[in-house]
């Protein structure tokens, strides 16, 4: 598993005060300027987790420089992490990976196994599907994310 310093920013396509954290291809957090708050608080916000975090696990903050934000979502980002085991990692990658398989079933007109009384169908790349055999099949043909 890579350290908690390899952390990306990505410019954030909406908003050029907004930055995407990743780590890896998990888009663990941001750091971007407030909108709207008094001029006497802090400009800059951070929030540190990814999807699929428990409640109470993800943590926030404001901050006076972008640079202490940066530096505050690395310490709450390393404390978040050492909580973190692989199987976190596995679960909120094949959550990713049926998602985005599912929407692309839907895309190409394909019914889902659990869609038809009988309990089977055929994915879209032309294999049988059973209820019981769509995680396995996922992971083996449609594994989308990287791998830990």
């Amino acid at each position: 598993m890579p350290e908690p310093s390899n952390l990306t920013r990505r410019r954030s396509a909406d908003r050029p005060d907004c930055w995407q954290i990743y780590y890896g291809h998990i888009q663990a957090g941001t750091i971007a300027m407030r909108a709207g708050n008094p001029h006497d608080t802090d400009p800059w916000e951070w929030v540190c987790g990814y999807p699929g975090s428990k409640l109470g696990e993800i943590q926030s903050g404001t901050s006076e420089t972008s640079d202490q934000a940066r530096a505050e979502f690395g310490s709450a980002w390393a404390v978040f992490l050492a909580n973190r085991t692989h199987a976190d990692f596995r679960a909120w990658r094949y959550d990713g990976d049926s998602t985005s398989w599912k929407y692309a079933m839907w895309d190409r007109g394909c019914k889902l196994p659990t869609q038809l009384p009988t309990g089977r169908s055929k994915c879209f790349c032309g294999a049988d599907l059973t209820i019981s055999g769509v995680p396995d099949h996922i992971r083996a043909a449609h594994r989308l994310t990287e791998m830990a």
